[in-house]
């Protein structure tokens, strides 16, 4: 018996972004689908007796429950949730037709509609649990939900910071799989290492027995720009202890040459090492346990023997953390660059500044004439506090602001804030833009980190540091260990946060973590003075011998042994 149950769509709620998007639209591949199936079928009891009662909150076009059902012999009842009413009609066709003998309840509606609507009297009006939950939940960013809407499942789950729409799905679902249940979910894996998954990864590791956990990294196995991981584990039904959940990592490698093949990159999981595909690409697959620290909302990164004692080595050769240097700051964001951020203005105007941004990015010194750039900075101190400009003063930039008022006025949640109209959005002290400072690219393949001596202003697509007082010299420090192939290695082991093509994200809560050696050592001096001399001849070709030899030092440093070949 099929059941729909017609309420408003989810995605309609989003406005005038694309319906792919609003929805997060991602349907799962049939193979991705098999393969979760599989893992699950490992952790689940082959023992059970009676109806087999199964959810996915996210039906999509039925692939995923397509798979477990073809895996469960036994009689099934089955609740889905589908807000898109096309993909759940193909669903409810097909999954009818190839399992004619199991019970379905599918509802044209939001499982979280159901979750904050009901859940004062259970998930649904008999608060019942399940057996198997399937899930591919939604990708849907907190400025596409709406701040309303946050709000109230931040309220709802005990979430803080920025809300991505699958957390409040992964909480869910922890509090309707039955205690012998097992589950089986694909998510971005963007909650295992940023700060605002601090509080899924605590609740998942509270509520779950965490069995696997496999980044599957930028294996590009959906069209959206998702990188996806897989969660398995099962309920609390069990008082007994399980080992650490297993952690599979698939990244692509351009660097190293492949030692087998396999015919597609979920194939390539049961291998070790760097496999090749038919495409050409090469991934490097690991296989470890989970390691989140003594911290249940640390970060989730493969753990083995080999990796901790690398990471405890350097730990003691450890003198303090770039947090200790100073503050790792985002750029500021104008939220209307077309306006306060150009190459070229039409005439001299009072609050320009030059501006930083990633289009001069080289490593130890910036290319600052590759593309010089200007902003319209409104924003001044007064009394040791930041403030708007009071634009009386400066009557050229402020006929030039005059002449966009409308533009900048779109921008209501300025306004909102109580803000003026032509301020920037995201500021920062204009007095922290004097003197040197660390600026590195938000987004890279390798680190690219630099000394900004000209005082100038950096833009949101890069990160800053000023250093604290009597910390001038440490800042040459942080600057080579930042360059080092080192930091390379120490981001992938600690962080292994990776987007497509190899590419990292340095931003605080990573940067942050950096290790630096003792600079008052002897070879904390040499390298702060080799790191001096670089800047002063970059770009050259002795500035590149240069930074080899200094790899070399950094290596030396932290870890006590020559960089690996």
């Amino acid at each position: 018996m099929v059941q729909t149950l017609q309420v408003p769509h989810f995605s309609k709620r989003y406005g005038k972004v694309s319906d792919t998007k609003a929805g997060g639209v991602t349907y799962t591949p049939r193979e991705l689908a098999d393969y979760v199936v599989e893992q699950l079928m490992r952790v689940s009891d082959p023992t059970r007796r009676g109806t087999i009662r199964v959810l996915d909150p996210a039906v999509g076009d039925g692939e995923l429950l397509h798979s477990l059902l073809a895996r469960l012999p036994k009689e099934v009842e089955v609740v889905g949730f589908e807000t898109d009413g096309a993909a759940l009609a193909l669903a409810v066709t097909r999954l009818t037709r190839q399992f004619p003998n199991a019970r379905f309840n599918l509802l044209e509606g939001s499982f979280l509609d159901h979750v904050l609507d009901d859940f004062s009297d259970g998930l649904f009006p008999r608060g019942e649990t399940y057996d198997f939950i399937i899930a591919n939940p939604p990708y849907v960013r907190t400025q596409i939900i709406g701040a309303e809407r946050a709000q109230a499942l931040a309220s709802q789950f005990g979430l803080t910071g920025r809300v991505d729409l699958y957390f409040a799905f992964l909480l869910g679902i922890t509090r309707v799989l039955a205690p012998t249940g097992s589950a089986g979910v694909i998510v971005s894996n963007r909650f295992m290492t940023t700060r605002a998954g601090s509080t899924i990864r605590e609740a998942l590791s509270r509520s779950l027995h965490l069995r696997g956990i496999v980044d599957l990294g930028d294996t590009k196995l959906f069209d959206a720009a998702v990188l996806p991981a897989v969660i398995i584990a099962n309920g609390r039904g069990k008082a007994e202890a399980v080992s650490p959940a297993r952690f599979t990592s698939i990244y692509e490698t351009k660097t190293k040459s492949a030692s087998h093949q396999a015919a597609s990159a979920i194939t390539a999981l049961e291998h070790s090492g760097v496999i090749g595909l038919p495409d050409g690409r090469s991934f490097e697959v690991q296989h470890g346990t989970l390691h989140n620290g003594t911290d249940l909302s640390g970060v989730w990164r493969l753990g083995s023997d080999d990796v901790s004692a690398w990471l405890d080595k350097v730990d003691a050769n450890t003198w303090a953390r770039f947090s200790d240097v100073g503050k790792v700051r985002v750029g500021v964001k104008t939220c209307a660059d077309k306006v306060f951020t150009r190459r070229q203005w039409p005439e001299p105007l009072e609050l320009l500044r030059p501006l930083t941004t990633h289009k001069v990015a080289r490593r130890f010194r910036a290319d600052a004439a590759a593309f010089p750039m200007q902003i319209l900075y409104p924003h001044e101190i007064v009394d040791g506090r930041r403030v708007a400009s009071d634009l009386r003063r400066y009557p050229a930039s402020r006929a030039y602001l005059e002449s966009h008022r409308a533009t900048l006025e779109r921008r209501s949640y300025v306004i909102d804030a109580g803000r003026d109209w032509y301020e920037i959005w995201v500021p920062q002290n204009p007095d922290d833009w004097r003197g040197p400072k660390l600026v590195f690219r938000d987004i890279c393949e390798h680190p690219t980190f630099w000394i900004d001596q000209d005082d100038t202003i950096v833009n949101g697509d890069c990160y800053w540091l000023k250093p604290r007082s009597g910390m001038a010299d440490v800042l040459w420090l942080a600057l080579a260990v930042a360059n080092s192939t080192f930091i390379e290695q120490f981001y992938d082991r600690r962080f292994n946060n990776k987007l497509y093509a190899g590419r990292r994200r340095f931003i605080t809560q990573y940067v942050e973590q950096f290790p630096l050696p003792d600079p008052a050592s002897d070879i904390g001096k040499a390298i702060i003075a080799k790191a001096k001399l670089i800047y002063e001849i970059t770009p050259s070709e002795n500035g590149r011998a240069l930074e080899q030899e200094l790899d070399m030092m950094i290596w030396t440093a932290l870890t006590g042994v020559d960089r690996p070949a």
